[in-house]
């Protein structure tokens, strides 16, 4: 199979380029579309370890989640670390397809709907349909209920645990030991989705990248920040699965890499 009959199923099917979001850049970004797989590697990110990675493993596609390429290069001298990253990319015949907004914006399959599923939440749906009525797939953020009754701070513990996270969970002060019923989700920097939290009467909203100003003006619903890579990070096991479902005997393997450029001190 060469690699543009599956970047292709991306493009119109899997996550529809048309449905990713005007400053984004979802798409086969770099590397020859005729070449024949010979195997996928399916990341959040790329780093330096991800494309060494694919070479000893054998990949020569990369599909990842947060586009290498965003706002543009002007220039590939490898002074900066995605030039570095293009350029051993090149060198070694290995293209790289981003699957961001165009994925977040489709539900069943989606990062928010394995999210959800991971810490418990049932009734899941969409946060926010689409506006294309054609768009049956559609569907961005995720919402959910817990079975019977948890207190904010107790479900909270429970998602540290269940998502194995080693960083801190921030979240609201006010009124936290109240119990909660209805959690909703936006993985990555959702804070814009949080009037469609409370427009579906959640009691939580699960997102990441949340400032102190975002902490101290929203009032009217508790706000959780797991952390960004933690929110997404499943989004290698998302890509893959969706590949095996159109593509069953394709040789398609779940990076091992960690590339959270985030450390904490515990």
């Amino acid at each position: 199979m060469k690699i543009k009959d599956l970047t292709q199923k991306f493009d119109y099917t899997i996550s529809p380029k048309k449905y990713q979001e005007s400053y984004d850049n979802c798409g086969l970004i770099v590397g020859n579309s005729e070449n024949e797989i010979t195997g996928v590697l399916t990341t959040l990110d790329i780093d330096e370890f991800v494309i060494q990675e694919a070479i000893e493993k054998k990949c020569n596609l990369i599909i990842s989640h947060h586009p290498t390429i965003f706002k543009g290069l002007k220039t590939l001298t490898g002074n900066s670390f995605n030039e570095k990253l293009v350029i051993s990319a090149i060198k070694n015949d290995i293209a790289i397809y981003a699957a961001h907004t165009s994925l977040d914006n489709r539900f069943h399959g989606s990062i928010n709907e394995y999210l959800a599923k991971q810490i418990g939440l049932t009734n899941i749906e969409p946060l926010k349909l689409p506006n294309d009525i054609n768009n049956l797939n559609g569907g961005s953020g995720a919402i959910g209920t817990i079975e019977g009754l948890d207190f904010v701070v107790d479900f909270l513990v429970k998602i540290k645990y269940k998502l194995k996270l080693v960083c801190a969970i921030k979240h609201s002060s006010i009124i936290v030991n109240r119990p909660i019923k209805k959690v909703a989700i936006c993985t990555g920097a959702g804070f814009f989705m949080a009037n469609e939290a409370k427009r579906h009467g959640a009691d939580l909203f699960i997102t990441s990248d949340l400032t102190y100003h975002n902490f101290f003006d929203e009032r009217d619903i508790l706000l959780a920040d797991i952390g960004h890579y933690e929110s997404e990070k499943h989004s290698s096991v998302v890509i893959h699965n969706l590949i095996k479902d159109f593509f069953p005997e394709m040789n398609v393997i779940i990076s091992s890499v960690n590339t959270n450029p985030v450390s904490y001190v515990m």
